[in-house]
């Protein structure tokens, strides 16, 4: 059933990217063909009006096919006045930005009613639970509030952090105890308690832990303004991230952080079994991410047209097509790289070490 929701919540993402180009296209008079879920030649296809409606065999995204987006393509005397570079360049725009506008939009909304209703959760120095067979769950009980380790006081990081600075002996193996214990003061009952705790290695986290899940309070809900200035924090970091894409491309280390379309649905489909909340969480990031991606200045991107539009508007003349045409070149070779790179990464993810979203 995940595989079905995920699959119906991003498809829904392109559908409604999608129509942000055709209402616009529809609004400002331009003749609209084609609109098509997903790639490929339409499987499944109904026409009503002047456009096909349909869908492809090719779930990495969709498109509209507006007369006249490609200047060399031959279009009936009937229907040139409507075609799309004849129209005035601010009308092009609105038609390019709304498809990425209608993302943004959406994910706004999202974090704004997530945020509004749901409460910050804090994680607490109270103990949830301890795993089964490990060095805390002999000697410390669900409730017990921690205060100290090894006379050290804080909050969680600083006393998680004193867990682990207690290292094995000789080389850092899975399963290795901490040559000394650490000496775990609760409060248990009113009263404060102090054991000793010998971590013990888990080469998956790479470093000596001693079992210890600490509990989360959820904070009250903010009001509209902090929900709202906390959506556009967050969407403010991932813009952040999405501008320095390109420079990723040459670094070792930041090109395994790439994802792609695979990726996207994975931590989706992962998301569907956590919770709601999770899911919509996961589908706006998405949602802002696709948008922004799309802005950036390379055809065939939207950012791309909307480029070369303000282009022809600063030059006072229309751009040549070849010039165009050369130039996507860039722009082509750019979203393949992204594309195999994020297909990549996601793959290796899949058949390896997982998208670690819980």
């Amino acid at each position: 059933m995940s595989w079905i929701l995920a699959f119906v919540g991003f498809a829904a993402l392109v559908v409604l990217h999608e129509l942000g180009h055709f209402a616009a296209a529809k609004a400002v008079g331009m003749r609209v063909e084609k609109f098509s879920l997903f790639f490929g030649p339409m499987l499944a296809k109904f026409t009503r009006g002047e456009t096909t409606y349909g869908i492809g065999p090719i779930p990495l995204g969709g498109y509209v096919k507006i007369t006249g987006m490609n200047p060399a393509e031959d279009i009936p005397p009937e229907h040139a006045h409507r075609a799309y570079y004849r129209q005035a360049v601010w009308k092009r725009i609105v038609v390019i930005v709304a498809g990425p506008l209608v993302n943004v939009v959406l994910a706004f909304g999202i974090l704004w009613i997530i945020y509004a209703n749901t409460g910050e959760k804090v994680t607490t120095s109270r103990v949830e639970q301890t795993a089964p067979g490990s060095p805390a769950a002999a000697v410390l009980e669900p409730g017990d509030r921690i205060v100290a380790v090894d006379g050290r006081r804080g909050e969680v990081p600083v006393l998680a952090k004193q867990i682990s600075s207690h290292k094995c002996a000789g080389e850092q193996k899975d399963g290795c105890k901490a040559a000394e214990p650490a000496q775990v003061t609760v409060e248990r009952a009113g009263r404060e308690r102090t054991f000793a705790v010998t971590p013990v290695y888990r080469s998956a986290e790479g470093r000596t832990l001693a079992g210890i899940s600490f509990a989360q309070d959820e904070l009250p809900s903010p009001g509209a303004g902090e929900a709202a200035g906390e959506s556009v924090s967050v969407m403010w970091k991932v813009t952040t991230a999405t501008a320095t894409v390109i420079s990723r491309l040459f670094e070792a280390e930041q090109r395994k952080q790439l994802s792609g379309v695979v990726g996207s649905y994975e931590i989706t489909r992962q998301s569907v079994e956590v919770s709601a909340t999770q899911t919509f969480l996961i589908l706006a990031l998405i949602s802002f991410s696709l948008g922004l991606i799309n802005l950036l200045p390379f055809l065939p991107l939207d950012g791309g047209h909307i480029f070369w539009a303000l282009a022809e508007k600063a030059s006072g003349r229309p751009i040549p097509f070849r010039v165009m045409e050369r130039a996507s070149v860039v722009g082509i070779m750019l979203v393949g790289i992204l594309f195999f790179i994020g297909l990549q990464n996601d793959i290796g993810r899949l058949t390896g070490e997982g998208f670690n979203l819980r």
